[in-house]
């Protein structure tokens, strides 16, 4: 049957139609003007002085591995190194570190231009039985190394640089020790935009334990249904939705219920996420734009323990990074359960710049019960070049189209009597129209020593948001009012929000004593313009029949820090700086009266918003213009000691800001922003065993606590003020992974409470456990071959449990417990695969909440508190079929 709201999805349809087109075009575009014969040209060893044997060790006998990740600039000399794999003995490690200090080369180029890299120097101490500890003296270095596609499995004469099969550069054979058996893989890529925003593709010193960089590699595997999924690769992460498929994900994270990212700093390769004065929740950030299969990695920073951290750092802040792994051109096409389809095109340069891609996507699904149907198209580009010797360039631009239907929440009480479904719903005019239009322009440039990067970057973001948590509960008869019936509680939000902004940095390296020191200062800078209304319609006619909010907001944000990244010993480094912010609000309300007790005898009110009447009916304008401006200084550190045979140790506190709502803004007040003081300490352990696994693994205590908390409120449709909070919790993560097997699991528990009362905050989960594994390889023995080419295969599963959640007055939710598995074969260009979400096919409550309600299913309407629900899917299978061309198979 046809209903009558569908009519409103025409434009977005024709819209998704046209998008479709314009993203094949602009696909092609990019295609037609890349430049696949920029090949990347590893750097070479020059001078490689050997490393001498310490005394100490020399006389017990001690032997070991020591790995160096160094940074090669343009001229090639080393600016920087860290021990990233300990030989078990400080001595050895600190020989290994002076040496790769002393290492020169000839840089790497891209296209005969000269970049910086990073490659990691294995330095292997041995004792001869006869002779005691050993080390040889370098043999030359080859003077033209030539790059392989894989690392050599034996001893390399000369120190040959090898790009890995993924495109890092690594180094065999280091001067003054016995050459490795194989090079270990390496995590950093000369090529790949950093998590600084750096085209080169220096990764960001760590920040201690709660610091994580998540590389997705083939953990991309286990089936996600969007690109926020892969937060779960980090603890302490879950994720619900009362707002259907399209709609931003709820997030909590140690112990914050972050709703749609007010507690959270979201980025893409540095570009901001967030959105300031949305009214349904200041913070909104939506991830939707994201096309899963371009995420390549996540910086995970939980707590505010990094000056580069801005506005709404409160729970932590994530940056997404994005790429292809898949070189060539990828077509991939998705059909399943729910009538669901999608399809994938994604292409980049095969031997070009790691930085140039572009991928479109677009899907639909009738949903898994009662309005929940939906559709999504996304393009997005990205080209990356070179001004002459010294800069790099990216230009990013990214367009996305969504429009769905949404259930919402149901009474739990309805659904047990039968009268609504589990996958049903109480008002079917509920759903969201969602876009995102951004471009972005990112340059880095090097000077001498110093490295200086500017990002520039606008965003267009249309929202209309259709909620009813209620029912007919709040349009009660007024003494004033013509009289009527109760005609619904549906919300009906609209946000338009235009952005400007700038970031950049200066960083200087240089050494003392042998140990590399960074220097960094940089600035952020942001403006935003918004227009939020939010009315109430009637569920017989459509038409809105009050205006509760209108605001005009203009939003300053510019922030200024400088960092320090300090290392006093091997064993022992401070990282760490301060940040100031500086906010300014100019919130213009359209809407500022909306009751008068004594209106003008002459002048009745009726129904009308917006009143131009105060107090015994004088007249006044009903719009009110509020100004206030509010500063903040954010101190920030860690400190790192270790690692010995791996282990390390850190602490680290910071402080947070998260700015206050437009709605909240009063004339001058002193601080528009909520403050946040965060602590925590850990210990982390790194180690390569056997030359082929890696083992991850962190555990992190932590207290938090914030000012003035915000809590959403179901009746107001956003959140609302509270006080005071804190939360104390442990989170802990290990990921093994090997040749043929990747696996990571994380579990987190904490303990959230109001300070004036005690009482636990609700809806905050106290454990959650999340599980992923991968394995994949090609299969062995000949047979396995066609045409002289390989089957290859891969089996993926992600577990998650989530523990009974706090709910409003004393009560507790249900448990959530869910798995998801994937099946692929592949063979030449072809791929297929196997989906399944939720393979238990377990039916579960996504999210409960404790609040009053009356959508006119009870005899009698009540103000008493009940439970109500979102449901989570049920089993989903979806088959895939991908083809690539280009790539090296």
């Amino acid at each position: 049957m046809h209903r009558p709201s569908d009519r409103r999805d025409l434009p977005a349809r024709t819209a998704i139609s046209k998008l479709r087109n314009a993203a094949i075009a602009a696909l092609l575009l990019v295609v037609t003007h890349a430049r696949a014969d920029e090949q990347l040209v590893a750097p070479q060893p020059i001078e490689t002085p050997k490393a001498g044997y310490p005394n100490e060790a020399r006389e017990h006998h001690k032997e070991g591995t020591t790995v160096v990740l160094v940074t090669i600039d343009v001229g090639g000399q080393v600016t920087a190194a860290e021990p990233v794999e300990s030989a078990g003995d400080a001595s050895l490690d600190e020989a290994a570190l002076a040496a790769a200090l002393k290492w020169k080369f000839k840089p790497a180029t891209r296209a005969g231009r000269p970049i910086e890299s990073q490659v990691k120097i294995p330095f292997h101490f041995h004792a001869h039985p006869a002779e005691g500890p050993h080390t040889d003296t370098p043999p030359s270095p080859s003077p033209s190394p030539s790059p392989s596609p894989s690392p050599s499995p034996s001893p390399s004469p000369s120190p040959t640089p090898t790009p890995t099969p993924d495109g890092p550069v690594a180094v065999d054979g280091p001067a003054g020790v016995e050459a490795p058996e194989k090079t270990p893989p390496v995590a950093a890529d000369a090529t790949v935009p950093s998590y600084e925003s750096s085209v080169s593709g220096k990764r960001a010193p760590s920040r201690g334990a709660s610091d994580y960089h998540v590389d997705v590699e083939k953990l991309s595997l286990v089936p996600r249904a969007n690109a926020t999924d892969f937060l779960k690769l980090a603890p302490g992460i879950l994720i619900t939705n009362e707002g259907g498929d399209g709609h931003a994900e709820q997030i909590f994270l140690r112990g914050f219920n972050a709703r749609e990212g007010q507690d959270i700093e979201f980025s893409v390769d540095g570009m901001p996420i967030n959105e300031p004065g949305n009214l349904h929740g200041n913070g909104y950030a939506d991830l939707h734009f994201i096309i899963p299969e371009l995420v390549q990695s996540l910086r995970v920073l939980e707590g505010p323990i990094d000056p580069r951290q801005g506005n709404f750092a409160v729970a932590g802040s994530v940056d997404y990074h994005l790429g292809l792994a898949d070189r060539g051109v990828t077509a991939k096409f998705t059909v399943g359960s729910f009538g669901s389809y999608r399809l994938f095109l994604g292409w980049s340069p095969n031997g070009g710049q790691d930085g140039t891609f572009a991928a479109a996507s677009l899907s639909q699904t009738n949903g898994f019960g009662q309005n929940r149907d939906g559709r999504q198209a996304a393009v997005i580009a990205q080209y990356e070049g070179h001004i002459g010797n010294n800069t790099t360039y990216r230009i990013f631009g990214q367009a996305f189209l969504s429009s769905y239907h949404t259930a919402g929440v149901l009474r739990d009480d309805d659904y047990r009597a039968g009268r609504v479904g589990f996958y049903g719903t109480n008002d079917p005019n509920q759903g969201e129209q969602s876009s995102r239009y951004s471009v972005a322009a990112h340059f880095q440039t090097r000077a001498g020593r110093v490295i200086f990067t500017n990002q520039l970057f606008g965003i267009a973001r249309p929202l209309r948001i259709r909620a009813n948590f209620t029912g007919y509960l709040l349009d009660g008869q007024e003494p004033l009012q013509t009289p009527h019936a109760q005609r619904g509680d549906l919300i009906d939000l609209s946000n338009m929000a235009w952005t400007v902004g700038a970031r950049g940095s200066g960083r200087v390296s240089f050494k003392i004593k042998n140990q590399p020191q960074d220097i960094e200062v940089g600035y952020f800078a942001r403006g935003d313009f918004v227009n939020s209304v939010q009315q109430r319609d009637s569920a017989s006619t459509g038409h809105a029949y009050v205006t509760e909010t209108n605001l005009d907001s203009k939003l300053g944000d510019i922030g200024l820090y400088a960092d320090l990244n300090l290392r006093f010993a091997r064993w022992l480094g401070l990282r760490g700086g301060l940040r100031g912010d500086l906010f300014t609000y100019d919130v213009h309300d359209n809407c500022a009266v909306q009751s008068v007790r004594t209106p003008a005898p002459d002048r009745p009110l009726n129904d009308a918003s917006c009143l131009d009447q105060e107090g015994a009916g004088q007249h006044r304008e009903p719009d009110q213009r509020t100004t206030t401006v509010g500063g903040a200084f954010l101190p920030r550190g860690s400190l790192l000691v270790g690692p010995w045979k791996g282990i390390g140790f850190t602490a680290s506190a910071g402080k947070g800001v998260r700015s206050i709502d437009p709605a909240y803004v009063t004339q001058d007040g002193q601080t528009p922003f909520a403050s946040i003081n965060a602590y925590d300490g850990g210990i982390a352990f790194d180690r390569r065993f056997r030359d082929f696994v890696d083992v991850h693994a962190r555990s992190v205590v932590f207290y938090t606590g914030v000012e003035r908390d915000l809590i959403f409120s179901q009746t107001v449709g956003r959140n609302t003020l509270a006080g005071a909070t804190s939360r104390v919790g442990s989170a802990t993560n290990v990921r093994v992974t090997g040749p043929f097997f990747d696996v990571a699991a994380n579990l987190t528990y904490v303990h959230a409470t109001f300070d004036d009362t005690g009482l636990l905050i609700p809806y905050v989960p106290d454990f959650v456990l999340r599980a992923d594994a991968a394995l994949f390889g090609d299969l062995p023995g000949k047979r396995t071959r066609i045409w002289g080419k390989p089957i290859r295969a891969a089996l993926a599963a992600g577990l998650t449990y989530v523990g009974p959640r706090p709910l409003p007055y004393g009560q507790r939710s249900d448990r959530i417990f869910t798995l998801d598995a994937n099946a692929t074969i592949g063979w030449w260009l072809f791929d297929f695969g196997l989906s399944i979400q939720n393979l238990l096919g377990a039916q579960y409550r996504l999210g409960e909440y404790n609040y009053a309600s009356d959508f006119q299913t009870q005899g009698s309407p009540t103000l008493v508190p009940v439970r109500h629900f979102a449901a989570g899917a049920p089993r989903t299978v979806l088959f895939s079929i991908a083809i690539n061309y280009g790539a090296k198979r």
